[in-house]
């Protein structure tokens, strides 16, 4: 029984953590369409933070909270908003 619950205790924390990173994205985009005006020549999300992102995103993975779709798909997502 407390395997079980335990394993139900994971899904929930990577559900959570996923809407958590799904709505960091959503605001992370709506920031770059309205925050043109104000850009200085720097990628509307700094590199900076899209590559502690994708650190954590290879933790997460790490710690088998995600699994490997979904880490591929916001390794793209995020790996996109690289400007090279």
């Amino acid at each position: 029984m407390s395997h079980a619950r335990f394993q139900k205790q994971q899904r929930e924390k990577a559900r959570r953590e996923k809407a958590a990173a799904k709505q960091e994205r959503r605001a992370v985009r709506a920031e770059g369409a309205t925050g043109d005006d104000d850009s200085s020549g720097e990628p509307s999300p700094p590199e900076q933070n899209v590559l502690a992102d994708l650190a954590q995103l290879h933790q997460q993975f790490a710690d088998n909270a995600i699994d490997f779709d979904e880490f591929e798909e916001r390794k793209r997502e995020l790996l996109a908003q690289i400007e090279v």
